[in-house]
């Protein structure tokens, strides 16, 4: 489905900018990259937005992975474990995977482009506890990432502006 354009902007002729994306990565797209999409998604910077995949997609969530984002506030992203896709790698601007990048699991164009990892252990092969501990890493890694970019946003339009 296209996305549709302000009224405002169809009269003048101007496009709305596409969002700037955060890709998020694992395997499975179960558990740490679902949640860092809806911890992004719930606080992003202005004209930013987190999307997620895997390069080998679980059929379903793991069944934890919404009671944990509920217990601090969130939702689950409204896709199942979606796959991986060239287009998904072009289209974003930041690259960040989950700890889970072996020479079996990580697309080479994803190894060719700039990405963090946060190293981060799968969850879902914890108890409860453990489960949280990583969703609370998570958490701090996100809200460390969306500072950086508003930091990062203020400055670039710092330097575009005329000064005075």
């Amino acid at each position: 489905m296209a996305a549709r354009t302000p009224a405002s902007a169809e009269v003048t002729g101007a496009q709305t900018p596409s969002p700037r994306l955060v890709l998020f990565v694992c395997v499975e797209n179960a558990c740490r990259s679902l949640m860092a999409e809806a911890m992004f998604n719930s606080d992003a910077p202005g004209g930013w937005r987190a999307i997620s995949a895997g390069t080998t997609p679980a059929s379903v969530p793991n069944p934890r992975t919404a009671p944990m984002l509920k217990q601090i506030g969130l939702e689950m992203p409204l896709h199942p474990p979606q796959v991986l896709t060239p287009q998904m790698i072009e289209e974003s601007k930041i690259h960040v995977t989950m700890g889970c990048l072996d020479d079996a699991a990580c697309p080479a164009r994803l190894r060719e482009l700039e990405y963090r990892d946060w190293g981060l252990p799968d969850p879902a092969k914890l108890d409860d506890a453990g489960f949280r501990e990583v969703r609370e890493k998570l958490r701090g890694l996100v809200e460390g990432l969306t500072r950086e970019i508003r930091l990062n946003d203020r400055m670039r339009a710092a330097r575009a502006s005329p000064s005075r």
